[in-house]
């Protein structure tokens, strides 16, 4: 059933916001790198295939299209669904292949993760694949050598980097707003997570933990904002697994479980809600092919 699309009674100033999906399994998340493995990932239960579908039939009921950054270890087993999510229309990018952290790796280490995954993807989709999300927003401070290695790797965007303070990601002093980068082997087009601007401290509404963890209220009060009153568009971001309450649990230090199981059966209703709310699309055709152009 298609559902009706927000207009300008709600709040939004018809600004196009982007929707985007990080295509990873629950055991593939940072939090668990040190509970499960990877030479265990094939053992572990699937559910990533399903989660997806839901996603593409909740974004197909409000005809909205998303980039989906896709994982090459889920691309190489599920070239099926890869293609699936193309074939409805959506973007396609990269997630890394082993879903490493970027600042754990060296330059090298990284080239040859992205050339790997990239591959992966673009053999499942038949498509070029130009734009990257590390795992776990790990383009930090100390590991900015990446853009480098992006660009000369021919990559056309980067949406890796979360202007804010967290214990595992962030850069706070890094602009709020997509920018285009120049780095020695080209330029590069950075599109942060989104955040809000309260006093000297950027706190984010990009979706995720925060969407699950944070009231609803939060995010849409966030959104507005930055529709409203920086006249700007929103970067969302939701995993696959954060629709599946049912996944099956790992053992985990506490503080990883309450940030990954917690609100998880609110998820896809929240989503309902905020796509009747907001009105998005891809990055592609937000800032890449749309009407928003990147400062710098």
């Amino acid at each position: 059933m298609l559902r009706s699309r927000p207009n300008a009674s709600a709040g939004n100033g018809y600004i196009v916001n982007a929707m985007t999906v990080d295509v990873e399994d629950y055991f593939h998340v940072s939090a668990f790198e040190g509970a499960i493995e990877r030479a265990a990932w094939p053992r572990c239960e699937s559910r990533v295939r399903r989660n997806t579908e839901r996603l593409l039939e909740i974004f197909a009921s409000y005809q909205t299209k998303a980039t989906f950054f896709v994982l090459g270890w889920v691309a190489e087993r599920e070239p099926k669904l890869v293609r699936q999510i193309a074939q409805a229309g959506h973007d396609l990018a990269l997630h890394s292949y082993w879903h490493r952290l970027v600042y754990d790796l060296t330059p090298e280490e990284f080239r040859r993760d992205l050339r790997e995954g990239r591959a992966a993807v673009e053999a499942a989709a038949g498509a070029r694949v130009v734009g990257y999300r590390a795992p776990s927003y790990s383009v930090t401070e100390r590991s900015l050598w990446a853009l480098d290695v992006l660009t000369e790797e021919g990559f056309e965007y980067d949406a890796s980097i979360f202007p804010i303070h967290h214990d595992r990601y962030g850069i706070p002093s890094a602009p709020r707003h997509a920018h285009r980068i120049r780095r020695a082997g080209g330029c590069l087009v950075e599109i942060p997570a989104s955040t809000v601007r309260l006093g000297l401290v950027n706190l984010p509404v990009a979706g995720g933990g925060y969407f699950r963890l944070l009231p609803y209220a939060w995010t849409s009060w966030g959104l507005r904002r930055l529709n409203a009153r920086e006249q700007r568009p929103a970067v969302f971001y939701v995993h696959p697994w954060e629709l599946d309450p049912q996944q099956p649990r790992i053992c985990a230090p506490w503080l990883s479980r309450a940030r990954h199981y917690t609100g998880l059966g609110r998820t896809e209703g929240r989503l309902d809600r905020l796509l009747r709310e907001f009105t998005f699309d891809s990055i592609e055709s937000v800032f890449m092919r749309g009407p928003v152009r990147p400062q710098g």
